[in-house]
């Protein structure tokens, strides 16, 4: 017997009091598709043209979703207490400042804006601040209202602590158009948000090893998540790269211009390394998510997490490739964008159905209104 809506087309007030942040987690994923078909090694027909589309869709659906999240915290503000007290719903906070991301850059290629670039930075700052704030918020909360188990533990922890080195990424592709003075202080900036980040995110990582060795997989229903180890592994490498891009001419004639010139090279080096260990992770993301589909892999809006951390990661593997004209690397990132193309589209089609019927619009923490007679 099919399970009944939980919310009707026609009840929009409750559909906007059960929308979630988890829905940021679909413009993730599809921002980041937008931008890899963008530099796609192997260039085809209509690709720019393909690129763009995705990202208007990516707008659009940003507007929409950041909409509805916007109208459930001025419309039901008791609903905010239980979103962050709860110990899943809380973590995908931090994909609001990452959905936001590929929009940023995306701005200049796609807009069609005579002045991209100021609105990407003011929308860069507005972004770090956010990030920062969810990821000192979250763990916060986690510390002090939230309750946790070691065997209970899933990837998605990782969601509030990445948004900063996202953002750190983004600094380095806008900084190389930015005035060297600006330049600057977004290289500075973009830098402490990688700290703020990756260290934590590669300590959560050796927990989560530990957690499935001591208390096996995640689930079926959280298996997904064991993709989302590629987001900080993928994301860190490439801040390492474009900051170290961007580092030589926004520094050049200052004190620091010598060391700034030795950030490329570093960048480039420490970039393999952390991409090398994603390695592992993207192996091992497969044997969980191949094992688990033989036992039936339920559905749920955690499938988008086989988006954005692969396509990170698969940015990464391009930037490396091009800075290392290394041929197996450009064929590598090519296999990884086809491959984030078809979790892409397999998502989607289970994801329409569930947002035309209202079965995905849900609350954990909270219960659903009763309908009017």
């Amino acid at each position: 017997m099919a399970a009944k809506p939980l919310i009707r087309p026609d009840h929009p007030r409750e559909l906007i009091r059960q929308f979630t942040p988890n829905w940021f987690t679909m413009n993730m994923g599809t921002g980041i598709l937008s931008l890899l078909i963008a530099v796609f090694p192997y260039p085809f027909a209509a690709q720019h043209l393909l690129a763009q589309g995705l990202w208007w869709l990516d707008v659009v659906l940003f507007l929409m979703f950041a909409a509805l999240f916007i109208g459930r915290l001025t419309a039901f503000p008791s609903s905010v207490g239980p979103m962050l007290d709860h110990p899943v719903q809380s973590m995908f906070l931090g994909a609001i400042p990452m959905a936001l991301v590929p929009i940023i850059n995306g701005l200049p290629e796609f807009s069609g804006l005579h002045h991209p670039y100021a609105l990407a930075q003011g929308l860069w700052w507005m972004d770090a601040a956010l990030a920062a704030g969810i990821g000192l918020l979250v763990p916060y909360r986690m510390f002090t209202r939230q309750q946790h188990k070691l065997e209970g533990m899933t990837a998605v922890w990782l969601l509030p602590i990445v948004a900063c080195e996202v953002t750190a990424s983004s600094g380095g592709f806008l900084a190389p158009h930015l005035p060297p003075e600006t330049a600057r202080v977004m290289i500075a900036v973009s830098g402490i948000l990688w700290s703020l980040s990756v260290p934590l995110a590669m300590g959560i990582l050796v927990i989560l090893f530990l957690r499935m060795a001591c208390h096996s997989l995640p689930p079926r229903e959280m298996a997904v998540s064991s993709w989302l180890t590629l987001g900080p592994i993928g994301t860190g490498a490439l801040a390492l790269v474009v900051l170290g891009e961007a580092a030589p001419a926004a520094f050049a004639g200052t004190p620091l211009a010598s060391l700034a010139a030795l950030a490329k090279p570093a960048g480039i080096v420490l970039g393999f390394l952390f991409w090398a260990y994603g390695l592992w992770w993207w192996v091992t993301a497969w044997l969980i998510t191949l094992r688990t589909a033989r036992l039936g892999l339920p559905f749920n809006m955690g499938w988008w997490g086989f988006t954005f951390p692969v396509g990170v990661f698969a940015m990464a593997t391009v930037k490396l490739a091009a800075y290392t004209g290394a041929g197996p690397l450009r064929l590598f990132a090519a296999l990884l964008i086809v491959q984030l193309a078809g979790f892409w589209m397999l998502v989607l089609a289970r994801t329409l159905p569930g947002m035309w019927r209202g079965h995905l619009f849900h609350a954990p923490c909270l219960v659903p209104e009763q309908s009017p007679a």
